[in-house]
């Protein structure tokens, strides 16, 4: 969707209502697509004082597999973005200013840019997650399981054979 932003430029007061839904099931995230309802975007652009605003929310749904425990989990996200728009913006460039030189708006390039960046690098099903046993494989957030914890660090092993040597030659 592209927006064409003359006549917002030219009144001040005009406001432009955004509403739009990209979809972005087709990115590849951390080996899977995550994504698969589209993207809802609403917001709008506006013209206050001569001072043109760009207001959106992005909200998807990101459905993952927890990098704990392997549980299958979906949650929402909103990302929201507001940014002054300027033709051009003399010396050097800012976080604050978003410049639109032929007053033409990519919003599915924005929306795509801010939700990818937006996206967890590491998605659990809950923040306390125990995670899996390294012995066996069961969930522990399902509760404990009966392996034996207690693994000697293996930079130690050797002092633990010496040390049952001695016991096994003083019987």
């Amino acid at each position: 969707m592209t927006l064409d932003l003359k006549r917002i430029f030219a009144n001040e007061g005009a406001v432009l209502p955004v509403s739009t839904e990209l979809d972005m099931s087709d990115v590849d995230h951390a080996g899977g697509y995550p994504l698969k309802k589209p993207v809802c975007v609403s917001g709008s652009v506006s013209n206050r004082a001569g001072v043109v605003q760009l207001h959106l929310e992005m909200s998807y749904e990101y459905e993952g597999l927890c990098d704990r425990c392997g549980a299958p989990v979906s949650r929402s996200f909103t990302v929201p973005y507001d940014k002054a728009l300027a033709l051009s913006i003399e010396g050097e460039e800012s976080d604050t200013i978003l410049t639109v030189p032929d007053m033409q708006l990519d919003v599915d390039e924005l929306v795509y840019t801010e939700v990818y960046v937006s996206l967890p690098t590491k998605f659990l099903c809950r923040q306390d997650c125990k995670g899996l046993c390294p012995t066996c494989g069961k969930n522990l957030n399902d509760g404990a399981c009966s392996c034996d914890h207690t693994e000697i660090d293996p930079r130690l092993k050797k002092l633990a054979d010496l040390l049952t040597d001695i016991e096994n030659s003083s019987k």
